[in-house]
């Protein structure tokens, strides 16, 4: 489990604009590791974790783009059923919201998956997660599927 910086960017919602941030971060050798898009009615915030986050905010900001610096938790998860459950109900046992979350195969150094969370309170969270181990996550036998009446 990681700190890391995530930049969420606003962008006008129009066709090649992602594209030209892309291109602009790739000529400068910044790879963009995860990302996630919430499209909105005139603008779309791109959240992303990227392999510089300070030369990319430099960047970003240089050509007038809003950029908004937040930590996440970076965590790698098995790949397999009730992982992520496993880690939701950790956290929420631990009384720690979870804002929002997405996932990313970037290759991390265990070959899993990492997950990515924004939650209100850092802090906690690593306390709440600092002797868990994410290996066992999803090991618990999943329920019955009940059948649906008809």
């Amino acid at each position: 489990m990681q700190v890391e910086q995530q930049l969420s960017v606003f962008l006008v919602n129009r066709p090649g604009v992602l594209a030209e941030v892309c291109h602009d971060l790739s000529a400068h050798r910044i790879n963009i590791e995860a990302v996630t898009i919430a499209n909105l009615v005139d603008h779309a915030v791109v959240r992303m974790v990227v392999s510089d986050p300070r030369a990319a905010v430099h960047l970003l900001e240089e050509r007038g783009v809003l950029v908004i610096v937040s930590d996440v938790l970076a965590i790698d998860l098995p790949d397999r059923p009730g992982a992520i459950e496993a880690l939701a109900e950790r956290l929420g046992r631990a009384g720690v919201n979870i804002d929002y979350m997405y996932g990313s195969s970037r290759g991390s150094r265990t070959g899993r998956p990492t997950i990515f969370l924004h939650v209100p309170d850092v802090r906690g969270a690593q306390r709440a997660l600092a002797r868990w181990s994410s290996s066992t996550a999803g090991r618990r036998p999943l329920p019955a599927r009940r059948r649906r009446r008809r």
